[in-house]
This record gives C-alpha cells, structure tokens and sequence, in this order.
C-alpha cells in the first residue's frame, strides 16, 4: 500500500507485505497530514498497527531499510519548532504534560502549550522594543533638541515593565512546587515514628516499623497528593551519634535529605518528656536553615501524651497518633498552609514553572533596572536602548527566539523517544 497521492487528514486501510519474502507481516491503517497542516509542520503518514513488539519491530525493520531512521528524543517536537507550529515554551510544556502527576501540573502544562506564556512574554518583549524605538528615534533628532518622551514618562514606563516582569518571575516559587511538588524529611532520633507516619500517611505498610532502635538506616521516598500538589515524603535514619559504619551513612544520607528538603518535619516521642538532645538537635538544624526552609515541631502517641514541662522550642507543636491516626488531617492541612500559602487553584494569571523562564526573566529585569539608572542619571539615549536590547534578547529566549543551539540541544535531549 502507499500514501503517495493521498490527500491530507484521510485514513487507508491496508497490508504490510515484506518486499523479499511477499510474507504477510500486518493489516494497518495510514493516516495522512500534510503540510502545514500536521504536528511537526511536514509531511507525516501515521502507521497504526495491531500492537506488540515483534509486529512493531517487523514494520520498523522494514521502514529502516527503505531509508527512515529512528527519530533522537524530542526531534518531532523540535521540528515543530523550527517549522514555526510552536514556540520554545510551548514545546518544553510537550514534556511536562507528559511528565505531569498532578492535576495542577497538568493543567500548568497545558496552560503554557496553549501559548499563555507566549502571550505574556511577546507583550513584554513588544513593549520594551517600543519604548526602545521611541529612544532610538530620538536620537535621530538630538540634534534638533527634539524630546519625544519625557525622563519622567520613560522611568514611569520602566518602573512598570520591571514590575511586570518581577511578578512573572516571582510566580517561580509556586510554578516549582506545581511542577516538581515539596520534599519534606522526616526527622527525629530512633523509634520517634518516623517510620510509622510515613505509613500513616500513605496507607500502606511501606516501612518496616520495629522496637528496635536504627531499624531505618536508609531514605525511604514515597509520594501522595494533597490538595493537587505532590509532597514527596523522605523517611530518614534516626538522629544521634554512632560509631557503626552503616549507622554514620545514615547519619550522612539523612543530613543529604535535610539540605535538599523544603519542610523538616521534626518528629518527636510525645510518650516522654522533650528532652535536652532533642532541644539540641533542634537548635542545630533550626540554626543552619531556619528562614530557608519550612520546620515543623510534631509530637507522635498522643493517645498517651507525657507532660512536656513546658519547654520553650520556639513555636507550637502539632500532636498526632500514628497509631489511631488523629491530627493527620491537621497535619496534611498545615503542609498545604505553610507551604503553598494564598494559592489559588482557580487563578488565570500566568505562573512560571520552568527555572529556565525565571533565570531569562531575572536578567531581563537587571538590565531594565541598569536602563532605568542611566535614565535617572541622564546619561544618554544611546545608553538605555542597549541596555533594553539586552532585556527584549533575554525574554527571546523563553519563547526561542534569540535561543542558543546548546540551550536547544540541551532541552530537546531530555525529551522522551518519539515525541
């Protein structure tokens, strides 16, 4: 069969026959797209066969000895962005969508494939490159003494555009969390119930929970869902000192999960009375990221709750059993509250989920505030359009642009085979 003269978007059913052997090897079906009318903007003929991997194997074979080759990941999306059918922003959310876990960051994904971002970002772009022609226009009569725009309406201009692109970067730190969730460690010394929670929260018998003091002497990771965003929850080694190699690893991989988490969650025996290790070891995380990361004071038994004495530990205690499993749901709330804070799932305005955007957005931002200063310093128009040259350059790069070829292999490189 061929879809040599077939028209666009029709469908053909057929056989693949081996040319050699006339052997029968699938009935398929063709569908054809022409271009421009296709994902990649190019001829494509789609084969859909019955499925499985000897079948699949036979047609590619067969494909790869009539001069097809195997598509290097990411390449039909890359295609598509060459041809001009998509922006680089909307391409990379081709990946997150199909690497979304969650409802939000599904729906973050197909916001920027429907071109939110896009039209954000040209808006920017388009409003510095007027401002900047009105510059540069001015230049041209400088000579005549001719002001086309005022010092006073240019910095008002800046200061609004520099806004702008702040708050679009600033949207990072909720976009990061919708795209790759929080990483909250569990922490405390031996027999806490660090184990225990964890299975508490999932459900499951996912840790082995024991009596025995250092049962956890390796990272555990699982993941569940609260209120859309995916908390990835690290069951660590207990805290204290030890000269058992095995231990000392622990100790390290434990102390590896606290530096990458963004919530410590400090669990504690609430059976006995807080003691002073515990206040210690405290004090020594709190010290080292106390304002860089969310810290959690929670005391596990509290079905049979010792007296603390009162203790000063710098702020209120949640109390949970993980044994009836009271205070989970205050706990989950708390997560959510402290971590997402003010997050509105229903909000339109567009968030930045992708490092990239926000590094190309904070330099944008710079160079608009170096404008502004030569503005404010009356240092010359000639001054200020380099400057905003710099800042339409960097946000080109978010949507490709003025987009590097490493930065372009590197992003397609990541994609998955096929797409």
């Amino acid at each position: 069969m061929t879809a040599a003269g077939a028209a666009s978007h029709t469908v053909h059913y057929g056989t693949v026959t081996d040319p050699v052997s006339r052997e029968t090897i699938d009935t398929v079906v063709l569908t054809v797209f022409r271009n421009p009318h296709s994902f990649t903007g190019e001829d494509v003929v789609e084969i859909s066969a019955h499925g499985g991997y000897f079948v699949a194997q036979r047609i590619l074979t067969l494909l790869y000895a009539n001069g097809a080759r195997p598509a290097a990941p990411g390449e039909f999306t890359l295609r598509a962005f060459l041809n001009g059918k998509l922006d680089l922003s909307q391409a990379e959310a081709v990946a997150d969508i199909i690497h979304a876990t969650t409802e939000r960051s599904h729906r973050a994904s197909v916001d920027q494939l429907s071109g939110k971002l896009s039209r954000a970002v040209r808006s920017l772009r388009q409003e510095i490159l007027d401002l900047c022609s009105l510059l540069e226009l001015e230049l041209d009569f400088s000579q005549e003494g001719i002001e086309l725009a005022d010092k006073n309406t240019v910095l008002s201009r800046l200061d609004t555009l520099e806004r702008s692109i702040r708050l679009l970067a600033e949207s990072y730190r909720e976009g990061r969390i919708i795209r790759e969730g929080i990483k909250v460690a569990l922490v405390g010394r031996p027999n806490a119930g660090k184990s225990s929670l964890l299975n508490a929260l999932l459900q499951e018998e996912r840790a082995i929970v024991s009596d025995i003091p250092g049962t956890t002497r390796d990272t555990i990771e699982e993941k569940i869902v609260l209120e859309g965003i995916e908390f990835l929850f690290q069951d660590t080694a207990g805290l204290r000192e030890s000269s058992d190699s095995i231990e000392v690893e622990g100790m390290r991989r434990t102390n590896k999960a606290i530096a990458a988490a963004d919530v410590i969650l400090f669990l504690l025996d609430g059976s006995i009375p807080l003691s002073n290790d515990d206040l210690e070891q405290y004090r020594t995380i709190a010290a080292q990221y106390a304002g860089s990361k969310t810290i959690l004071w929670v005391f596990n038994k509290q079905d049979v709750r010792a007296e603390q004495g009162g203790m000063e530990i710098g702020t209120d205690p949640l109390w949970i059993s993980c044994k009836s499993h009271a205070g989970l749901k205050e706990l989950k709330e708390t997560l959510v509250r402290l971590t997402i804070p003010g997050h509105d799932p229903s909000a339109s305005s567009v968030t930045i989920t992708n490092v990239r955007h926000r590094d190309a957005l904070d330099r944008a931002r710079h160079s608009i505030l170096t404008a502004r200063q030569a503005v404010a310093e009356e240092l010359g128009g000639d001054f200020v359009a380099v400057d905003l040259h710099a800042a339409v350059n960097y946000l080109g790069e978010i949507i490709g642009l003025t987009t590097p070829d490493d930065i372009l292999n590197n992003i397609f490189s990541n994609f998955c085979i096929g797409k």
